[in-house]
């Protein structure tokens, strides 16, 4: 099948591959890291031979992108979403998950995972196998282990218990995650899918099962991750829920306000019964004045972060402007 391309007329191209049913449709982001990526098809090839179909979304490689080819040489059905430019893992996720939800709407499973080998094929049944319950719609992938640096388990941590003090919701999860046709078509109309995967399955109210699985070794290359991605994978996940820490916000800065002209009144009375050190109530009432001040910056902060992150979401309808081109597998 010739590749569909998103064309300079900008008419909505048409995506649809096959009417063929798969038994599991899997989307993965791929940005620079063709060797590691070729190697995962390699591995689902010999899992699961045909009866898979990889969503590859390269986003927006230049010096090493992938192309149907690489999935043809090894047998694997699949399509390669090409982007017009990187737009970070997050995004590419959001536009393979659009596209299975228009694609493959009644697709059995569809699993999201990451193309450098972390989240290994072999691990797959294991996650998926809860999705035969009627009271799962999504499964995430719960680490048992991890073989990161220390640097890097360090600050999960700190950003894990961060997340649960601003948001007061546990996050234990990435983007190794399984989900029911119904959880693609749900994800797929949330604007908050386009900022956290993981945020917005915490956010759409499925009925999640965590299942502990022990993350795989990179099988090439280096990871592109640097302590400032982290970090701003790390605030996303905390603008999904950009209303509840304004919430938390504002009754932390109310508490400290409060407390603030309390601590001024008393002030001002052990200055008028002549309690007071000279300049002891100037200092102590500048301070005062300064904290109040700064609660009452930090609640309009956050309320300005809440509007910005509810006015700037993206729209659902929109992924397809992402798309140069995409291409098939011959088998198509």
């Amino acid at each position: 099948m010739p590749s569909t391309h998103a064309n300079s007329t900008r008419q909505t191209p048409s995506l649809a591959v096959t009417a063929k049913a798969y038994e599991l449709i899997i989307v993965m982001p791929v940005y620079e890291d063709r060797e590691a990526s070729c190697q995962l098809f390699r591995e689902l090839f010999a899992q699961y031979g045909t009866s898979v179909f990889v969503v590859a979304v390269d986003d927006g490689s230049l010096r090493h992108p992938i192309s149907a080819e690489h999935l043809d040489e090894i047998g694997l059905p699949g399509a390669v979403i090409h982007l017009r430019r990187n737009v970070g893992h997050q995004r590419a996720i959001a536009i393979g998950l659009h596209y299975v939800a228009e694609n493959f709407p009644n697709a059995p499973c569809t699993v999201v995972m990451d193309s450098d080998g972390e989240d290994t094929p072999a691990t797959i049944p294991q996650l998926i196998a809860p999705l035969e319950s009627e009271d799962v719609d999504a499964v995430v992938a719960q680490r048992k282990s991890r073989m990161e640096t220390l640097h890097f388990k360090l600050f999960y941590v700190v950003y894990k218990l961060i997340f649960r003090l601003l948001t007061g919701r546990k996050i234990n999860f990435g983007n190794f995650v399984a989900l029911k046709p119904a959880a693609v078509r749900r994800l797929a109309s949330m604007s908050e899918l386009w900022t956290h995967l993981a945020g917005c399955v915490l956010l759409s109210k499925l009925r999640v099962r965590s299942e502990p699985i022990d993350r795989g070794r990179r099988y090439a290359g280096k990871s592109k991750m640097n302590f400032t991605g982290l970090a701003l994978h790390g605030f996303r996940a905390v603008m999904i829920f950009a209303e509840d820490v304004l919430v938390r916000v504002g009754i932390v800065c109310s508490v400290v306000a409060a407390l603030t002209i309390g601590a001024g009144l008393i002030a001002t009375v052990f200055k008028i019964i002549g309690f007071a050190t000279p300049g002891w109530f100037s200092v102590t009432l500048g301070i005062l004045l300064i904290v109040f001040l700064q609660t009452g910056a930090l609640t309009l902060v956050a309320l300005m972060l809440s509007g910005v992150v509810r006015g700037g979401a993206e729209s659902p309808q929109q992924y397809r402007n992402y798309i140069d081109q995409i291409s098939y597998t011959k088998s198509l």
